[in-house]
């Protein structure tokens, strides 16, 4: 049990200190801390298999060099958050190889396959934009010292990513049937990225992600700057996205229904059944999506059959 008081580990935050080890913060802080860094670790691990199974598709050897290049980044990054855990005595082991599918934390939006090439790129230009966000977010304003050292690296991958993502829609869309092809990706990817940074800050439950500052900014303050670089770089495509600039309250509103539901195995949104509750969405991130189970064992696989080698 740590032996630090909130009132020393707050004036040390406040003073603008870096904690650096557990040694230094208390349990609580330790905990947050635990929750933000699983969620972290497990989106960029599945990122793995998710988009290893678009990049089969890329249109030449570069381009898939390429998107091997990101994957291998994404399991860097896993690797950077899981050292974490491992530093605050988490069994990473059992995180990874021994968990539930159903019990990673990592945004619905991977539940849902990627099959072709222009819903990789677009995956690259939205998810990894999300990633960018929160990761830099961390980076900049994190109090706590071992992760912001380690993700100044990864703050300039996830940006290599989303620009390669940018890049290939802009190929894409001048091709024959390329606007076409993306929009379709849009229209169900779109959406399922504004729902990438977590509830509303009016139900968010969890509060010592900001009042430890492990991150600086709000869940939707940051998925007001991820739709304020997403929407402009569709528009700028000919794309059409369910949401606009609102000069009024200075902030991007989404036009739709929303939330409302999702049917995953059409990739269609259910606008016309009309609004949900973030309830209804929360049971559905709990449900996990089609490929949950399919990834996780991907990524357990190997692990499985080691040890069934070791039992045997």
């Amino acid at each position: 049990m740590s032996v630090v008081t909130e009132e020393s580990l707050q004036e040390r935050i406040q003073d603008g200190r870096l904690i650096e080890g557990p040694e230094y913060a208390t349990d609580t802080y330790i905990e947050g801390l635990k929750r933000t860094l699983i969620v972290s670790a497990d989106t960029e691990i599945i990122s793995a298999p998710a988009y290893l199974r678009a990049a089969r598709a890329a249109p030449s050897i570069n381009s898939y060099i390429s998107a091997m290049g990101i994957i291998q980044d994404e399991l860097g990054h896993a690797h950077i958050a899981f050292r974490m855990l491992r530093d605050l005595g988490v069994d990473t082991d059992a995180l990874i190889y021994e968990r539930d599918p159903k019990a990673f934390k990592y945004p619905y939006a991977f539940d849902v396959p990627l099959d072709t090439w222009a819903e990789l790129v677009v995956a690259n230009a939205f998810y990894d934009r999300a990633g960018f966000l929160l990761l830099g977010d961390i980076y900049r304003h994190t109090s706590y010292g071992p992760w912001k050292r380690a993700l100044a690296k990864v703050d300039r991958e996830e940006n290599f990513h989303l620009r390669h993502g940018e890049k290939w829609m802009h190929i894409i869309a001048q091709e024959p049937g390329g606007r076409q092809e993306l929009q379709r990706a849009v229209d169900w990817m779109f959406l399922l990225t504004v729902e990438w940074f977590g509830l509303p800050d009016h139900l968010k439950k969890h509060t010592e992600q900001i009042g430890y500052r492990l991150k600086g900014y709000t869940n939707d303050q940051l998925r007001q700057q991820w739709m304020s670089t997403a929407v402009p770089l569709c528009e700028g495509l000919g794309l059409t996205v369910p949401a606009r600039h609102d000069p009024e309250g200075r902030e991007y509103v989404v036009t739709c229904v929303f939330p409302t539901r999702f049917d995953a195995a059409a990739k269609r949104w259910l606008t016309d059944d009309g609004a949900i509750t973030w309830d209804d969405v929360l049971v559905r991130w709990r449900q996990r999506g089609p490929y949950n189970g399919t990834f996780v064992r991907e990524l357990q696989r190997g692990y499985r059959q080691l040890s069934r080698r070791i039992d045997a």
